[in-house]
């Protein structure tokens, strides 16, 4: 028997999703009042519908009257469950986040395609609210805030979400005078794309007496567990944080183990096996004897390997690598000269062209390639030829007065459905760079996505491939697209593929780099910014190519300005 409290819950739900789904108010209106009645009478709701005198309370008419009977008589209701089916499942969750109802979800969804909160904070941090009716800026900034509160208790964060506190409390651990050495370890000091909670490793002779301190952090919410050698949080931020205690002479082999992956653990746990040793957290062992290793680099070295760099450590092929000395050297961040993919205010960037430039010199580059959305982003307000000839004739201005640091004209150009650039090729040709980017169909099958993304890498003006995936990390799955067949055409074109270093996108994936790089495909690591903090997103692009076996020569950010230049054909036709 289904409880009225039950029917009177399944009835406001209905109310909400016809709301979401952005049907008639006044459907959705039937429903709720339909609950409220409910809610006034005290009446039994199997004798209501057995003997009839459901459709005598007020609000309920034949429509709801038959559901309910099915509901009383069966315990389910098919229209309930096709209806939830039919709602996108961010939007459940959508919900969630304070200030934003089912109207404006439904708005949303219906001029944005925002389906999950992830959508909905990409698209707040790219300024896409501020002209939507009904939104604006003060929406925005509420948004922005409600969203970091959903998120808060997220079982999986964003990498560069959690960075941050995470070097707070590894400096913390270091400023205690009975922390001997501390480091941070697991997935994020590997550089996975998303973390579950953070690993600390830290050295000490007064284990209690340093653990004790961990728990009280002062963003301590909670202590989850506290023994000798653990100590396991909950900071304020809602991110969970464990801390394991070692003796110093035990600490570079706790750091390894700690750092992971577990495929890289097991695989080197085996080679020592081969060799007569034995290896875990503790040490490196010949029988009862523990091999002095006063780093990790000697732990390696024990084991006769070339130090593996933590980003590699996830046992697709560097071990064997380090036993023959053909490790890459990876990329560093000092090694970038330069950045492409960046924002203006002349579409939905909030800095102006001079900021933005003069952001990215203070860095030490040589250059910056602007690259703001082309006319098909309306809703991103995408530039008109004459927006762009605007825009050129500034950027020739601050040309002339910041040489020599160098800004390059630029188009992020929406791939159309059949795969063709937006403008037409004479003003194509403007432009030193071309970023083709797909923004829209993102449900087309896998064949015709894959066709559609090389016939704009066939395309003589594209330079490169933005966000090859159209993933949003947490939030949305990659589109369906042949991603080998993509990095062949690259390869054959001699087109870039872009690592987005959004650290909502990190796409394209780290695991695909090294099928590129393998190709000879160029990485463009480029950080998608909107303003001129987000130039700092190119860190953590950096980190994510080097998990992908990127090295200097196989990043094309790190072409210096005459390099660059000749790269792109700058003062030659690109036909």
């Amino acid at each position: 028997m289904i409880s009225r409290e039950k029917v009177i819950r399944m009835l406001e739900d209905i109310a909400v999703w016809l709301e979401l789904a952005g049907e008639n108010p006044f459907k959705s209106r039937a429903y709720s009042n339909a609950a409220r009645s409910l809610e006034k009478t005290d009446a039994d709701l199997t004798r209501l519908v057995q003997t009839g005198a459901i459709y005598k309370i007020d609000g309920i008419g034949e429509a709801i009257g038959k559901k309910l009977t099915e509901l009383v008589e069966t315990g389910r209701l098919e229209y309930y469950e096709k209806l939830k089916a039919s709602i996108p499942p961010g939007h459940l969750d959508l919900l969630k986040i304070g200030g934003l109802g089912p109207r404006k979800i439904s708005a949303l969804h219906r001029t944005l395609g925002i389906t999950t909160v992830g959508e909905l904070e990409y698209a707040c941090l790219e300024n896409r609210l501020l002209d939507l009716k009904g939104f604006g800026r003060k929406t925005q900034d509420n948004l922005l805030i409600g969203i970091a509160r959903f998120k808060k208790y997220a079982q999986r964060h964003l990498w560069d979400e959690v960075a941050g506190q995470a070097e707070e409390l590894r400096g913390f651990l270091l400023a205690l005078p009975e922390a001997a050495a501390a480091s941070l370890a697991g997935s994020l000091r590997r550089g996975y794309e998303t973390i579950k909670d953070i690993d600390l490793i830290a050295a000490s002779m007064q284990p209690q007496k340093l653990g004790c301190a961990f728990a009280r952090y002062g963003r301590t919410a909670a202590v989850v567990a506290q023994g000798d050698t653990k100590v396991s949080i909950t900071l304020d931020s809602g991110v969970n944080a464990d801390l394991r205690i070692v003796a110093p002479d035990q600490f570079p082999y706790a750091l390894h183990h700690f750092t992971g992956s577990r495929e890289h653990n097991t695989a080197l746990r085996g080679r020592a096996k081969e060799q007569g040793l034995r290896m875990n957290e503790y040490g490196l062992f010949r029988g009862d004897e523990n091999i002095v290793c006063r780093s990790e680099a000697d732990i390696f070295a024990a084991l006769g390997l070339a130090y593996i760099a933590p980003e590699l450590r996830e046992n697709r092929g560097e071990i064997e690598a380090a036993e023959k000395g053909a490790l890459p050297r990876l990329v560093e961040e000092n090694d970038i000269r330069g950045i492409f993919h960046v924002h203006t205010n002349y579409s939905d960037g909030t800095a102006g062209l001079e900021e933005i430039a003069l952001a990215a010199r203070q860095r030490g580059w040589q250059y910056i390639g602007v690259s703001d959305h082309s006319r098909s982003a309306f809703y991103a307000h995408g530039l008109s030829v004459e927006a762009v000839e605007r825009q050129h004739a500034e950027i020739d201005r601050l040309n002339a007065t910041l040489a020599p640091f160098h800004i390059f004209k630029g188009i992020e150009s929406d791939i159309g459905p059949d795969g063709g650039l937006d403008y037409e090729e004479d003003v194509l040709a403007r432009f030193d760079f071309v970023i083709a980017a797909v923004h829209s169909g993102f449900g087309m099958p896998e064949a015709r996505m894959t066709n559609r993304i090389i016939k704009a890498l066939a395309n003589p003006f594209t330079v490169m491939l933005a966000h090859p995936t159209g993933r949003l990390l947490l939030s949305r799955e990659p589109y369906a697209v042949d991603m080998h067949r993509i990095i062949e055409t690259a390869a054959e074109r001699g087109k870039a593929l872009e690592l987005n270093a959004n650290p909502h996108r990190l796409d394209l994936d780290w695991r695909q780099c090294l099928s590129a790089v393998q190709r000879g495909v160029k990485i463009a690591v480029n950080p998608d910014a909107h303003a001129a903090e987000g130039l700092e997103h190119f860190r953590l692009g950096v980190k994510i190519a080097r998990k992908g076996w990127v090295t200097k020569d196989d990043c094309l950010n790190c072409l210096d300005l005459e390099a660059m230049k000749r790269y792109l054909g700058v003062g030659r036709s690109k036909k």
